[in-house]
C-alpha cells in the first residue's frame, strides 16, 4: 500500500466536508420542493420520484463502493465520487423537466454511494488506533448537523434566491475539496478479488425493496399490500444474500464481521437505537408546525436548541468516551436519549418554552452521543485487512436506518391517525396523535439498551486510549 503526503490529521476535515456536502443535499431538497414543482409545472408528489430515486441508487451501489475502492485506489474513486456528485449537483441545478431532474439526481446518488463508504475508509485506515475516536467524531458531525440545518438553510435559499442554488452551492465546494483529495489523500489499494456479481444483485435488489416498501408504507396514497409485499420480499432476498455470502471466499458484503461482539452490537442495537435517533428529526417540526400550530419560521427557530444540543455535544464526545467507556456511555446515553424522546412527546402547546427548549437540547445531546459512539465502535475489534469490509457493511446499515426511520415514524403517525380516524391526512394529525408517535418511537431504542449491557467492559480499550 502507498502512504504519501502530508499528515494525516487532516484527512476527517476533508471527508467531513463531501459528507456535509451529501447529507445536507440529502435533507435540504425537502424545503425547496414545492418551489420546484411549480418550476415544472407539476404536484410536488411528482417530484418526490426524485428523492426517492437518490435514495435506492445509494442502496444498490453503495455495496461495491469497498471493492472499487481496492481495486482502482482509494484516491482515485474517492475523487471520481466527488466529481460525480458535484457535476450531478450543477445538473441537478439545470433541470429543466422532472425527467431530466430524477436521471440527475441518480447520477447524484452514484456518486454519494462511493463517496461517504470509500471517504470512511480512507479515514479509519489512515488513523492511528488510540485517535480513532477523535477522528470519527469530526466525520459524522455532519451526519448530526445536516438533517437539523439543512431545512433551514432551504428555505433562507428558496425564499431569498432560487431552488436552482440548493445545487450550485455544491460546486465551490466540491472543487475545493477535490484540489485537496489529490493534494493530501494518499493512493492506496486493496487485495485485488473478483466481484461478487450475485452478492451485487441480491444485495442491490433486496435494499431497493426494503427501501421502498418503506417508503410506501409511510405514503397515504401508496398501496399497502404493495409496501407490505415489497418489504417483505426485500426481506427474503437479504436471507438469500446472507446464504450467499456465507459460501463465498470474498463477498460484496462480509458478513462474517458479525463474529466480533462490538461489531455485531454496532450493527445491531445500533439499527434500532438510529431507528429513533433519525426519526425524531422528522418528528418534531411537524409537532411544532402541525401539533402546535406554530409557522414554518418560529419551529425552526426553536429547533435550534436541538442543533445546538447536536453540535455542542461534538466537543465531549471523545472525553466521555475515553473516560467512561463504550458500555456505560452507550447504555446510560440510550437510557437518557430514551427519556428525552418521550418527554418531548408530552410536550403540547401550553408548555413553557424553556421546558421545551431544554427538551429538545436534551434530545440533540443525546443523538449526536449516539451516533459518535456507534461510529467508532464497529471498529474497536476490526483487523486492518478488515477495514474496507467493515466500513462497507457499515455504511449500508447506516443508509438503510436513515431510510427506514423517517418510514417508521410517518407510518407510526399515519396507522395512529387511522385508527382515530378512517381517512386521516397530514394536516389532520393532532396532539393526541404525535404523543403515541414518541412513545412507539422511542420503543427501538429503549430494546437496545440490553445489547449495550451485553458488551464487555473492557469493549473499544485500545481505541480511548489517548496517544
Amino acid at each position: 500500500m502507498a502512504r504519501y503526503g502530508p499528515p494525516m490529521p487532516i484527512l476527517p476535515y476533508i471527508v467531513a466536508a463531501t459528507f456535509f456536502m451529501e447529507y445536507l443535499d440529502s435533507t435540504i431538497i425537502a424545503t425547496a420542493l414545492p418551489a420546484m414543482a411549480r418550476s415544472f409545472h407539476v404536484g410536488p408528489n411528482e417530484l418526490s420520484l426524485g428523492m426517492t430515486a437518490y435514495m435506492l441508487t445509494l442502496a444498490v451501489f453503495i455495496p461495491i463502493s469497498g471493492w472499487m475502492a481496492d481495486r482502482f485506489g482509494s484516491r482515485t474513486i474517492f475523487a471520481t465520487a466527488v466529481t460525480v456528485f458535484t457535476a450531478a449537483s450543477v445538473l441537478c441545478g439545470f433541470a429543466g423537466s422532472v425527467s431530466m431532474f430524477v436521471a440527475a439526481r441518480v447520477l447524484q446518488g452514484l456518486g454519494g454511494a462511493m463517496m461517504v463508504p470509500v471517504g470512511r475508509f480512507i479515514v479509519v485506515r489512515n488513523t492511528e488506533t488510540s485517535r480513532m475516536i477523535q477522528a470519527i467524531s469530526t466525520i459524522t458531525w455532519p451526519a448530526v448537523a445536516a438533517p437539523v440545518v439543512g431545512p433551514t438553510v432551504g428555505g433562507m435559499i428558496v425564499t431569498f434566491a432560487s431552488w436552482h442554488w440548493i445545487f450550485f452551492i455544491n460546486l465551490p465546494l466540491g472543487l475545493a475539496v477535490l484540489g485537496v483529495i489529490f493534494a493530501v489523500v494518499p493512493q492506496q489499494f486493496g487485495e485485488r478479488r473478483p466481484l461478487d456479481w450475485g452478492g451485487f444483485v441480491l444485495g442491490g435488489v433486496s435494499l431497493t425493496a426494503i427501501l421502498l416498501g418503506t417508503e410506501l408504507a409511510s405514503n397515504t396514497q401508496a398501496s399497502p399490500l404493495l409496501a407490505t409485499l415489497l418489504f417483505g420480499g426485500g426481506l427474503l432476498l437479504g436471507t438469500a444474500t446472507l446464504r450467499h455470502a456465507a459460501g463465498r471466499a470474498h463477498p460484496l458484503l462480509d458478513f462474517r464481521l458479525m463474529r466480533h461482539p462490538t461489531f455485531a452490537i454496532t450493527v445491531l442495537a445500533g439499527t434500532l437505537s438510529r431507528l429513533t435517533i433519525d426519526a425524531i428529526p422528522y418528528l418534531v417540526p411537524l409537532l411544532l408546525q402541525i401539533g402546535f400550530g406554530l409557522t414554518a419560521f418560529h419551529a425552526g427557530a426553536l429547533m435550534l436548541a436541538f442543533a445546538l444540543g447536536n453540535l455542542g455535544m461534538k466537543m465531549f464526545t471523545t472525553r466521555i468516551l475515553q473516560h467512561f467507556g463504550f458500555r456505560t456511555t452507550a447504555a446510560i446515553n440510550a437510557a437518557l436519549g430514551a427519556l428525552f424522546v418521550l418527554l418531548a412527546g408530552t410536550m403540547v402547546p401550553a408548555t413553557p418554552v424553556t421546558l421545551l427548549l431544554l427538551v429538545l437540547l436534551g434530545c440533540g445531546v443525546t443523538r449526536s452521543m449516539q451516533y459518535t459512539l456507534l461510529a467508532t465502535l464497529g471498529y474497536a475489534d476490526i483487523g486492518a485487512q478488515e477495514k474496507g469490509a467493515a466500513s462497507t457493511l457499515l455504511s449500508v446499515s447506516q443508509q438503510m436506518c436513515i431510510g427506514m426511520a423517517v418510514a417508521f415514524a410517518a407510518l407510526t403517525l399515519r396507522l395512529i391517525a387511522t385508527l382515530r380516524d378512517e381517512h386521516p391526512s397530514t394536516d389532520a394529525f393532532t396532539s393526541a396523535d404525535f404523543h403515541w408517535a414518541f412513545l412507539i418511537v422511542a420503543i427501538p431504542l429503549i430494546l437496545s439498551i440490553p445489547s449495550y449491557l451485553r458488551l464487555d467492559r473492557t469493549a473499544g480499550a485500545a481505541l480511548r486510549k489517548a496517544s
